[in-house]
């Protein structure tokens, strides 16, 4: 593991330097390597699932690990469409004269070295190579042990394609063994690396942030909130509010806790609860919502504090925006919240006093996403408030060291 870190730290001044073309090339060439060996990744992913049927992995595991020719052909558009973006190295802003002469100001650097520990899903292997290689960074790769073959698969058509720019393989390593005790060591290499990144379950997150001697950069749970106002347009509330728990279930920017305006429950609540039925949606409700949802289950203490990640959705009634900005503060966890309103003041209260790394108004958190949000796409989503907050795009892979621009100036 020592190696392998000092191998990724000598990669980063390499790809640190490189020219926006040559990694633009580098990723190209990935999308076009593994195009051509499609059929391989094929058979190097049936082992992984033939071998997670044999040891009992929930079908949802499966369908995650499941590399199909379409993910492949997505896992190619990907890389490239981050070679179609901006490149954020090298730029300099805020540049200002001082009163002493000199200019000063900022430019974006690479952050170094980046660990990325992460499950199940293979196609992060090359996303998060993508990223790290537009951005300049060396990253240390350690996918979950169920995906092993599929990610060394993917990881040679990466190497193929740095090489072909003349990039060192070195810029994106994986750690090829199913070992745990490789977690424990890549958290200890301080010296060589700069962030950890981890995208998995909770168990997992939990583990590297209570090891980890690099700092981290991660989300534990995404308790997402949708809280519709007395003012708001009911239409359009039922449909957000269907949107946000039923588009997908197994996401962190999923709604997993409804709040409704007291004034506008008897409305609105019927009306949720048929489109709920009609998904097959538990709902977990408070007293007084079960008087307009008489089948929900009532709701206990911790339903407000968990993130289910399936069919379920815990709901209460709440006198008004203060309430509701309350619960947010006490069972939220940071990653995105919404209110349904057609109150301008009430909606800039909400965007202000909500603490979270997406505030929404009138639209559904499933749009908590670096798609979305025109970052081309994420590492990861972080409810940290440093170093970086929200999905994790390239600018976030990032950070900034003054520059100073003099012309032969002393300080007097």
């Amino acid at each position: 593991m020592a190696a392998i870190g000092r191998r990724a730290r000598h990669a980063a001044r390499a790809i640190g330097r490189s020219e926006t073309a040559a990694k633009n090339q580098a990723l190209l060439a990935i999308a076009a390597e593994l195009e051509r060996r499609s059929g391989h990744l094929g058979a190097e992913n049936r082992k992984d699932l033939d071998a997670g049927a044999q040891r009992g992995l929930e079908a949802a595991l499966l369908e995650r690990l499941d590399l199909t020719p379409a993910r492949i052909g997505t896992m190619a558009e990907s890389l490239r469409q981050v070679a179609a973006l901006p490149d954020p190295i090298g730029g300099i802003s805020d540049m200002t004269y001082r009163p002493s002469g000199i200019q000063v100001g900022r430019m974006r650097v690479p952050l170094g070295v980046i660990g990325i520990i992460y499950e199940s899903r293979p196609n992060v292997t090359a996303d998060a190579a993508a990223l790290c290689i537009k951005s300049g960074n060396a990253c240390i790769l350690r996918g979950g042990s169920e995906a092993l073959n599929s990610n060394k698969a993917i990881a040679d058509c990466i190497h193929a394609g740095l090489e072909q720019a003349g990039l060192p393989a070195d810029t994106v390593q994986l750690i090829g063994t199913a070992d745990r005790a490789a977690v424990g060591a890549l958290l200890q290499l301080s010296d060589c690396i700069d962030v950890i990144v981890p995208r998995g379950g909770r168990g997992l997150i939990e583990r590297i942030a209570a090891e980890s001697r690099i700092p981290v950069i991660k989300h534990l749970d995404g308790i997402c909130h949708i809280y519709i106002d007395a003012d708001a347009d009911t239409d359009q509330a039922v449909r957000i509010a269907v949107n946000a728990k039923t588009h997908r279930y197994g996401v962190c920017n999923a709604m997993e806790t409804l709040l409704v305006a007291e004034s506008i429950a008897a409305e609105l609540l019927p009306r949720l609860a048929a489109a709920y039925r009609e998904h097959g949606v538990e709902l977990r409700a408070c007293a007084k919502t079960r008087d307009w949802i008489p089948e929900a289950l009532i709701a206990t203490e911790a339903d407000w504090d968990t993130e289910y990640l399936a069919p379920i959705l815990a709901i209460r009634i709440v006198a008004g925006l203060d309430e509701a900005i309350d619960h947010i503060a006490r069972h939220g966890s940071g990653h995105t919240d919404a209110i349904i309103t057609r109150d301008f003041a009430r909606a800039r209260r909400f965007l202000r006093e909500v603490d979270s790394s997406s505030v929404m108004v009138n639209a559904s958190t499933r749009f908590a996403d670096g798609f979305e949000y025109g970052l081309g796409a994420e590492i990861g989503i972080s409810t940290d408030k440093l170093h970086a907050r929200g999905p994790v795009g390239l600018e976030g892979l990032t950070t900034q060291k003054f520059i100073v621009l003099g012309d032969g100036h002393v300080r007097g």
